[in-house]
């Protein structure tokens, strides 16, 4: 029985081992052939695609670009008078224009061009019924000639782009129903709004203050349909001044002589005789003198 129990215990031990052995290789093989295996993707957690959400990032930049953006004080009409030297049939000379004349029938809605506040409304001189705003960059526009103003516009009243603030009319010296638009810089000085309207500005300097300022040296006649009672003595006046005709008295030897002394002066003369009241539909000869008759 010793003898059986010894080889029993024996063999025992020898399955023992045996088995793990089998065991040990089992395992290592099954980890080579785990690192074997190509890696598993990683999970990225689900968010929403890119077009969902750029909008709102490109709304957010476009917001904090503008600084300040120009409407139309009357949509869609036209300027009839430019900013710049215009000599009204009245007037003896040319005078700057300080703003824009926009064409519109009496009672058409004029809206504000820009976000601000309302900094005068009511009668002055020759604007008639007028509107003021303040807006940013200190910048001020002035609605003129208007036939009624807002019950709701009055100084200190925020006011925003395209909100109507009255109605066109021919109030002041106006030559009929029209709207003259200004807008003026911090110091006051006027700029030529056809550089503003329609568009839109980041900063400060990207606003064409010193540019806005120049104008051309010509002087524009501008024609009129109504004539303002104020101004019809004016005209009564003009019109009764006697007819002058200039006689030549020189030979076309001396006139040519002069013509050639005088070339670099021509040009010059030629603009400042746009200015002189009465001179109108001249002609000029070669030595540069007028050759017509002159209702002075």
């Amino acid at each position: 029985m010793a003898n059986g129990r010894s080889i029993t215990g024996g063999w025992s031990a020898r399955r023992k081992a045996e088995a793990a052995i089998v065991l040990v290789a089992g395992v290592s093989a099954f980890a080579v052939a785990h690192a074997s295996l190509p890696a598993a993707p990683k999970v990225r957690p689900i968010s929403a695609p890119a077009s969902a959400v750029a909008p709102v990032q490109v709304a957010q930049a476009d917001a904090g670009e503008v600084l300040i953006a120009f409407e139309e004080p009357v949509p869609g009409r036209q300027i009839i008078s430019p900013f710049g030297l215009r000599q009204l049939p009245w007037e003896g000379s040319g005078r700057l224009h300080e703003g824009v004349d926009i064409s519109a029938d009496a009672g058409v809605a004029v809206v504000a061009v820009a976000d601000g506040v309302v900094t005068e409304a009511g009668t002055k001189g020759g604007y008639g019924r007028f509107v003021a705003v303040r807006h940013t960059a200190g910048l001020t526009t002035y609605y003129a000639h208007l036939g009624a103003i807002g019950s709701d516009v009055k100084p200190g009243v925020q006011v925003e782009a395209g909100q109507p603030i009255g109605k066109i009319g021919s109030t002041g010296v106006s030559t009929g129903p029209h709207l003259h638009f200004e807008i003026r810089d911090p110091d006051g000085k006027p700029l030529n709004p056809a550089m503003f309207l329609g568009r839109a500005f980041a900063e400060a300097g990207d606003l064409p203050l010193d540019k806005a300022k120049r104008y051309s040296g010509r002087v524009r006649m501008a024609y009129v349909s109504f004539i303002p009672a104020s101004k019809r003595a004016l005209m009564d006046a003009k019109s009764d001044k006697p007819v002058l005709i200039v006689k030549r008295v020189t030979t076309d030897a001396q006139d040519e002589a002069a013509a050639e002394r005088n070339l670099k002066g021509l040009a010059e003369a030629a603009a400042q005789q746009e200015k002189i009241d009465g001179l109108k539909g001249l002609s000029i000869g070669p030595d540069g003198r007028p050759r017509a008759q002159l209702s002075l």
